[in-house]
């Protein structure tokens, strides 16, 4: 699949502004309702979390899944807001585990406010984002939620099983992103399908598109990671390989390698003060070893896989968020941040 044409680009940027403008007014509306009363530095460190930037994926994507079953009310952008508080709250949270100083240009929660204030945000913000999801979406809706969170920390505990294990597998580096990021990503597309009445096969096709997209959009942080820009993508390049995260890039050069080159990049990742220092070295063997350009034609599968799966909703009448989650795949694989 060829990267979003600009026209695309530009409508997608234009739509998911009015989106994202619409989606703060309903978060600074809930916020203010919910943390009336609440301890003042809750809510400073709250709101330097959720208005610090961000793309709004998860969010826009749940208003988009809604629209293409029914036709929601104002009521979506809280629903939408949901899966904005529980995706900041694990990067709060992740940035504790990694002791991460920067998060989007700027200090991490932890770094700013301190490990102990960031993490209890991050469990404040995921308790919220559980109440709104089970009383917009139902108990479908929450268990949908709660099952890919279950299996994001699950995911997680699988990634630290194989840190800096050159025996990792596809599967098992499948296994975890699948978990981490991919059906999260689908459940926020299932749980705006429900909120918006969808049937069974529209639900389905719109959590396919979910699960096939959150999983190409792993696999192009984990390009990023290595080829990606500090100033666009806000996080330091080799912060992955630093912490011994060995990622689809450098799993496909290892199985391409020969022995020698194998030993090579088994060696650079042993040692965990001399991940970071090896990022150069790293990097040309996997681009010598094609583990870029293999990684890439995977993402850009998986990408089709997930236009096709809206195959169903071909004539709906809604065209707009058709076409954008058409231009939101796109996006996906020509970001670079």
């Amino acid at each position: 699949m060829n990267d979003i044409k600009t026209t695309d680009a530009a409508s997608l940027r234009s739509f998911a502004g009015r989106e994202a403008a619409c989606l703060e007014e309903a978060m600074r509306g809930d916020l203010a309702e919910v943390l009336a009363g609440c301890d003042p530095f809750l809510a400073e460190i709250i709101a330097y979390a959720l208005f610090g930037g961000g793309k709004r994926i998860r969010p826009l994507l749940a208003i988009l899944s809604a629209r293409m079953c029914g036709e929601p009310d104002n009521s979506v952008y809280r629903l939408a807001a949901a899966f904005e508080y529980l995706h900041v709250a694990t990067l709060i949270h992740d940035d504790v585990i990694d002791k991460a100083a920067e998060r989007r240009g700027r200090d991490s929660v932890a770094q700013r406010f301190g490990p102990n204030a960031a993490i209890l945000a991050g469990d404040w913000l995921h308790a919220r984002s559980m109440h709104l999801v089970g009383r917009l979406a139902g108990l479908d809706g929450l268990e949908v939620f709660c099952r890919a969170t279950g299996q994001m920390v699950d995911g997680e505990f699988l990634q630290l099983r194989y840190v800096a294990d050159c025996s990792i597998t596809e599967e098992q580096y499948f296994a975890i992103i699948h978990r981490k990021t991919a059906m999260l990503i689908a459940s926020t597309c299932e749980t705006g399908a429900l909120f918006g009445g969808g049937d069974g096969p529209r639900r389905r096709a719109l959590a396919e598109y979910g699960f096939k997209l959150g999983t190409a959009f792993q696999v192009v942080d984990d390009l990023l990671d290595y080829r990606g820009e500090t100033a666009a993508t806000g996080k330091r390049t080799g912060n992955d390989l630093a912490e011994g995260k060995l990622t689809l890039p450098f799993i496909r050069a290892l199985a391409n390698a020969d022995g020698p080159e194998r030993d090579l990049l088994a060696g650079l990742i042993i040692g965990e003060s001399g991940r970071g220092r090896n990022l150069a070295a790293v990097s040309r063997l996997i681009e010598a070893n094609a583990g870029f350009t293999s990684a890439r034609r995977t993402a850009e599968k998986l990408v089709g896989e997930a236009v096709a799966a809206l195959d169903i909703f071909s004539g709906h009448s809604d065209r707009e968020s058709l076409a954008m989650l058409h231009a939101l795949a796109g996006y996906v694989l020509g970001r670079n941040k």
